[in-house]
């Protein structure tokens, strides 16, 4: 698992550019690392067998950047999208970053957006193209369960997850294409090296992409969250959905609430996630078909349940509860209309995560 943090000003709760000292006050370089832009840090698991081994990992790793944070006067949160920053991004050093900058212009200082990815380890190329092709239908669900971005600029961008609408302009971003064998992937992905399009596989940004460095599918469409709780979340979703996209091949599809439809439905899926978050209406059928989001996560939630493994099962009781309760987007905006500001929503978010980690440090006392 792979997340992403804003570092901000614990007062003002603007972005702050300080992954640098930042780095420098970490001892665990290999876990907590830049990304693209210098307001980002990125803190990233080992490879885990479940996910208790894998909260287990994260939460060590999670506490000493707040640690670390502390010691260079800085905050941490974790939200899609920055409330009010409208200043454009610095970008981090190194030759990759200059590339990426060189291709993107305007848009590499101005796509200040903030992500939580998931890797999932996989037999093989074949079962990763299937696997992308049956999951792409559950990408608006992701988005919408996840979404923690409805803010701009200092505007309610009356998104849910507006970070998507930020994203769409640049290449190879969104859903991705349907492969029908693991040879077509490999096909398209020399013809873009001769092309001198892509250099290498993490160059791709698609929602959903695979990653045959490392054996894995990487599921890139969640918003950052903001507690590790909350991440952990979509491990448990998306392996017992694997587990019942598996469970369901070869005659048992009907089971399934969201199966592979013509790209432009789930273009407009993905659009009216991001927009209504819970309250969209997905198509669900080549006939029209349409089905409000928040029946469709019930049922998903309900169909996969079977599928999940022990130490699985309260992460997903949790998601559950949180659609409920209120997701991030949905708590963001009641911060924001209790409090007035949108500072008050940064300082929010900075202290849900310093209180999921004081509440783990009470409970191994």
């Amino acid at each position: 698992m792979e997340m992403e943090f804003q570092l901000v000003d614990p007062d003002s709760g603007d972005l702050v550019d300080g992954i640098l000292p930042l780095l420098e006050a970490c001892d665990d370089h290999d876990s907590i690392q830049s990304e693209f832009i210098q307001n980002t840090v990125e803190v990233i698991s080992p490879p885990a067998e479940n996910i208790t081994e894998l909260a287990a990992a994260m939460r060590l790793r999670l506490d000493e950047l707040l640690e670390a944070a502390v010691r260079v006067g800085l905050a941490v949160c974790g939200a899609g999208s920055h409330p009010f920053c409208s200043r454009p991004a610095v970008i981090s050093p190194g030759v990759r970053y200059a590339r990426l900058e060189e291709v993107s212009g305007w848009l590499s200082h101005n796509q200040v957006t903030f992500a939580t990815h998931v890797h999932l380890g996989l037999g093989d190329g074949e079962e990763a193209v299937l696997l992308m092709r049956e999951l792409k239908p559950y990408l608006p669900l992701l988005i919408a369960l996840s979404a923690s971005s409805p803010f701009w600029h200092g505007e309610d961008s009356r998104f849910a997850a507006f970070r998507h609408r930020v994203l769409a302009s640049a290449r190879s971003y969104g859903p991705p294409p349907d492969f029908e064998h693991w040879s077509g992937f490999e096909h398209f992905f020399a013809t873009m090296k001769r092309a001198r399009m892509l250099r290498a596989i993490n160059d791709i940004h698609w929602d959903l992409r695979p990653r045959p460095d490392l054996g894995t599918i990487e599921v890139r469409v969640m918003d950052a969250q903001p507690t590790l709780g909350e991440a952990l979340a979509f491990v448990a979703l998306l392996r017992g959905l694997i587990r019942f996209l598996r469970a369901t091949r070869g005659g048992d599809e009907e089971r399934r609430p969201l199966r592979p439809l013509f790209w432009w439905y789930l273009k407009e899926n993905g659009f009216a996630a991001c927009r209504y978050g819970l309250e969209a209406r997905l198509i669900v059928s080549d006939e029209g078909e349409v089905m409000p989001l928040r029946a469709v996560a019930l049922t998903t939630l309900e169909r996969i349940a079977p599928h999940l493994a022990d130490d699985e099962v309260p992460h997903l009781a949790r998601l559950r509860q949180s659609i409920d309760t209120g997701l991030p987007y949905e708590r963001a905006r009641r911060v924001l209309a209790e409090s007035g500001t949108m500072a008050a929503v940064v300082r929010s978010l900075a202290a849900e995560l310093r209180a999921e980690a004081a509440a783990a440090q009470a409970t191994c006392r």
